[in-house]
């Protein structure tokens, strides 16, 4: 009868667990680890004997759990800081490769100079790395997850214990010194994760807004000018009141930006950037809007190869304006012709 007892009091708690506790421990995932997390190294230096009862029999079984969670937890803890110096090493190789770039840039340099190309190619990797040490992290933040879900169940356990009768006084002893146990055992635990939930904040930020200004970056490389750091760090504000539509800056008739193409390989990349980084920091939620403007004269033929070309010289501008961090959302793209233009023209407005 005791032993029916005992089955229907940890009923709960083993059902919670998703487990047959009885029969077989949960083992916790072991593979990742948070700094500093201060787990004891195990509870094999718990006082008692067995007791022989069926009580007693569980608080070996709960014994041998949680010395295998403190475990896992360790070795998870010494993972997240292989994790944390590796992302602190790939970062400053990474700014240490892109401090060169720009110095060689602000020195001045050839549009594509294979040597700068390089080491582009070679701060996208650091990036990479940086984004491979990210994922783990998160792998081991799910891990860690898991082993606060099994503690949680083994407290339950320890808990339900308490109620089942036929137990001896050592037993409740031996249970209460496991239920404080338990509990360290949490709070390490939740200090893990609290380690990597910052860690992981940090560093998607840090990638998030690295490969922004990697891309624009590019973008300098190509030409062999150095712009600055992304649009998206000015274009961050939301916007106050609804978004005027696009091409609504039109109206102004006043451009911010008018690119000539009168020549081959125009340079405006520069113009642009210092011009929509001004327009930005007087109004972070602005749009602009690209309108490829061409001569409205000659014959119908002449006229549509204009706007062909009017057309794709702006698409051109557009990309340069993503290439420099500006959202999608924030830019609009249209095609005029104009009987007082006399050469292909973009004109970029501010909305």
């Amino acid at each position: 009868m005791k032993k029916h007892v005992w089955l229907a009091a940890v009923a709960a708690p083993l059902l919670l667990g998703g487990c047959e506790f009885v029969n077989n421990a949960v083992v916790p995932s072991v593979s990742g680890a948070p700094v500093g997390a201060n787990v004891a190294t195990g509870v094999s230096n718990v006082p008692g004997q067995p007791t022989g009862t069926l009580v007693g029999q569980k608080v070996i079984e709960v014994r041998s759990d949680l010395n295998r969670l403190q475990q896992a937890v360790q070795q998870q803890a010494l993972k997240h800081q292989e994790l944390r110096a590796s992302a602190e090493r790939n970062a400053a190789g990474y700014q240490t490769t892109v401090g060169a770039i720009n110095g060689k840039l602000q020195m001045g340099t050839t549009p594509g100079n294979p040597m700068v190309t390089t080491a582009w190619q070679q701060a996208q990797s650091q990036l990479d790395q940086i984004g491979s040490d990210l994922d783990q992290m998160n792998r081991l933040s799910n891990d860690v997850a898991n082993n606060a879900a099994f503690s949680s169940y083994l407290l339950d356990s320890i808990r339900a214990a308490y109620t089942v009768s036929g137990a001896v006084d050592e037993d409740h002893r031996q249970l209460r010194i496991l239920e404080d146990q338990t509990n360290q055992t949490t709070v390490s635990i939740d200090r893990l994760l609290n380690q990597l939930s910052e860690d992981i904040s940090r560093q998607t930020n840090f990638l998030g807004t690295e490969r922004s200004n990697l891309t624009m970056l590019a973008s300098s490389v190509s030409t062999g000018q150095i712009y600055g750091t992304t649009l998206a760090s000015r274009a961050y504000a939301p916007p106050a009141q609804p978004a005027l539509p696009p091409l609504a800056g039109m109206s102004t008739g006043r451009p911010l930006v008018v690119i000539r193409f009168d020549r081959p390989n125009v340079s405006y990349e520069q113009a642009l950037y210092q011009a929509a980084s001004k327009a930005l920091e007087m109004r972070p939620n602005a749009a602009f809007d690209v309108v490829g403007v061409a001569p409205a004269m000659g014959q119908p033929a002449q006229v549509a190869l204009n706007s062909d070309i009017a057309r794709t010289n702006a698409n051109r501008v557009s990309r340069s304006l993503l290439n420099m961090g500006l959202p999608p959302d924030r830019i609009g793209i249209a095609q005029v012709n104009d009987p007082n233009t006399q050469v292909n023209e973009v004109h970029v407005y501010v909305r």
